[in-house]
């Protein structure tokens, strides 16, 4: 099956594959039936179209037919994960590795500036809470208004690419079913970027919240000089999980994200260290 989609059928595919179910099998039936709710009632997708995207997907290895029930093939969980991450702006990965960078940072530079000040501990406990929960918030806005706005973006332009390839199809009945059909699915995608979008900006609120939190309430409850040492460890030890989570997410050997996610972070810090000694 090819990126571009070029034919009534590629679209089909489409929906099929944003509609399997890891290693779960569907009868046809209801697969008719969440194609039909993407039509919101109107008929773009005929039976026999349905059959003859099927046929194509069995040829292809991306299902497997079993009676009435089909099931995906490792291939077909692989490339529906991709086109559901494609449209649907299912996984947050930006917004993971903002929260694990400025939590970790901030929750570093609180440490550092108690240790440094020797500030007691309700100010310490006042100071990180104001810091985090500042952070936390602005991260939650940021994401979620400045990701709706790129995926809502990203999709449009997607849509106008793939009507532009539909709008080459010969047959007229074919081509506007086409057209209908991705017009539908993406009055669809709309609704499911925003939703998608609120889950990202508030895992990246809370994980900024997490990351920097643990190792100022380490630092808090044990005691001197137990408490720097156990706390620098988890900031480690959180760095040490972003670089491994970058690396997966990228498909990039760690040792190449090593020293620049650790530039960063300590370059960061310092600064942030820096700037409020000035103040």
């Amino acid at each position: 099956m090819s990126f571009e989609v070029q034919e009534l059928s590629d679209v089909i595919k489409v929906l099929i594959l944003l509609n399997l179910k890891r290693k779960a099998s569907m009868h046809k039936a209801l697969l008719k039936k969440q194609i039909d709710k993407v039509c919101a009632n109107d008929v773009c997708v005929e039976a026999s179209d349905l059959d003859k995207a099927l046929k194509e997907m069995i040829s292809e290895g991306l299902i497997i037919e079993d009676g009435d029930y089909i099931r995906p093939t490792p291939q077909g969980l692989k490339l529906s994960k991709e086109w559901r991450n494609l449209l649907l702006k299912r996984e947050p990965i930006l917004e993971v590795v903002a929260g694990l960078v400025d939590g970790s940072i901030a929750g570093l530079v609180v440490v550092l500036s108690v240790f440094i000040s020797g500030l007691i501990t309700k100010a310490v406990t006042f100071a990180a809470l104001l810091t985090l929960v500042a952070v936390a918030i602005t991260n939650f806005s940021s994401f979620l208004l400045g990701g709706i706005t790129e995926d809502l973006a990203d999709i449009r332009s997607l849509q106008i690419l793939m009507r532009f390839s539909l709008s080459d199809i010969p047959d007229k009945n074919e081509r506007n079913k086409s057209l209908m059909l991705v017009k539908k699915l993406f009055m669809l995608l709309h609704k499911e970027v925003r939703l998608s979008n609120f889950y990202a900006a508030f895992i990246c609120s809370v994980t900024t919240f997490l990351a920097g939190g643990i190792p100022v309430l380490t630092y808090i409850v044990f005691p001197e000089p137990m408490n720097l040492i156990m706390a620098l460890i988890i900031v480690g030890a959180i760095n040490a999980y972003l670089i491994r989570y970058r690396s997966k997410k990228s498909r990039i050997s760690w040792r190449k994200i090593l020293l620049e996610t650790l530039l960063i972070v300590i370059t960061a810090a310092v600064a942030s260290l820096l700037l409020g000694n000035l103040s």
